[in-house]
């Protein structure tokens, strides 16, 4: 019989299998694969057969009707997801309920799908908490989704890929000059999240391809623009999801999105209690005090403190424009296009047909447009 690898919960846990003490306990992993019977390995078809006590973690699955077929008897924890608001809930309750199943019966089948080891967070909980529980754990491998799906989009990943858990998605991890894909797209409400956090990085006509349930008889692709996703009713546990690398100048600097994220946490619910005491008003005297040290350091002629300085400044920006963003009046993304279009608008003589040549002419030009500007507000 095919056998997988045998993952041990530290030596304590493995040298209680080796004496054959009564306490030692075993769950068996299977991989279920990624498409039809025909596509599952013979070890764990065989694993199947034998086993006494088998649990999935769902039994939306295509591999399993047809098993239901053949009399497969089995437990499946679907039941648990309606339970919990949060998913980490609901591996967290499946891997509870998998350890007090073996305390009861020694030795226990646990069947996923795709590949144990391949964007499966229960098994990644068995793993960490079986010398706690004292549970040996075997992994018996089956075909990951990654291989029929990289087949069907036609995608070599060693040209670089991005794998991403589409529930705990954000923008800073985004490297959109790699090809990307995104898993666990269940329904409507997580691909309107995705949609929006990729909006972030590119541009809303941008290409994606939606693979449904791929290396089955029941895969589908759908290639639609990014700003659709969560508009269509191709959505499931089976739904994965291919963004095609950009290089477009939308795509911006992941450095950003990070800075995004960061200000975002220090005045959320769990964030700096200083940070989301600020206002407008609080505020100015350190944009003040900041922007003189800017100027001391370059006084200086010190590029590491005006570096760090300039940080600084860009510090009170975004601070300001996520106290405009926690206001639903702006966020940082208006500020950088206001910033944006003024520069177009004052520099007609680069971004437009007009020619002038001296810096006194310019200058002259930018009081003008300045002036136009503020009459017609």
């Amino acid at each position: 019989m095919e056998r997988g690898s045998k993952l041990f919960g530290g030596k304590q846990v493995k040298r209680a299998y080796m004496e054959g003490r009564a306490d030692m306990y075993s769950i068996h992993v299977l991989g279920l694969g990624a498409g039809d019977l025909q596509q599952m390995t013979l070890g764990v078809y065989k694993e199947i057969q034998q086993a006494k006590q088998l649990y999935l973690r769902t039994k939306e699955h295509p591999v399993v009707q047809e098993l239901e077929e053949q009399g497969l008897q089995y437990q499946a924890f679907d039941a648990i997801y309606e339970q919990h608001e949060q998913f980490e809930q609901v591996y967290q309750h499946i891997t509870d309920a998998l350890f007090a199943a073996v305390k009861q019966h020694h030795v226990i089948h646990y069947a996923v799908p795709g590949h144990p080891l391949v964007a499966e967070k229960t098994v990644q909980l068995l793993l960490e908490q079986a010398a706690h529980q004292q549970c040996q754990i075997n992994i018996l491998g089956g075909q990951s989704f990654l291989d029929p799906l990289l087949a069907s989009i036609q995608v070599d990943p060693v040209e670089g890929l991005g794998f991403h858990d589409a529930l705990r998605l954000q923008a800073h991890h985004l490297q959109p000059q790699q090809h990307t894909v995104i898993t666990q797209v269940y329904d409507s409400y997580v691909a309107s999240e995705v949609k929006l956090t990729l909006m972030d990085i590119f541009p809303d006509e941008h290409p994606i391809t939606v693979v449904q349930a791929a290396g089955s008889s029941q895969e589908k692709l759908l290639s639609i623009p990014l700003y659709e996703l969560d508009r269509i009713t191709l959505l499931s546990n089976l739904t994965a999801l291919y963004v095609p690398p950009t290089q477009e100048p939308e795509a911006v600097n992941r450095q950003y999105y990070r800075s995004r994220e960061i200000f975002r946490q220090l005045r959320g619910p769990d964030g700096c209690p200083w940070d989301k005491e600020q206002t407008h008003q609080s505020l100015t005297k350190y944009l003040l005090e900041e922007a003189s040290e800017v100027v001391q350091a370059i006084e200086e002629g010190d590029i590491d403190h005006l570096v760090e300085e300039l940080g600084d400044v860009l510090l009170q920006v975004f601070l300001h424009a996520q106290i405009g963003e926690d206001e639903g009046l702006f966020n940082m993304e208006d500020v950088i296009q206001s910033l944006n279009d003024k520069m177009i608008r004052r520099h007609p003589h680069v971004f437009g047909q007009k020619k002038l040549e001296q810096a006194e002419d310019v200058i002259e030009q930018w009081e003008r447009i300045k002036r136009e500007e503020q009459q017609g507000k």
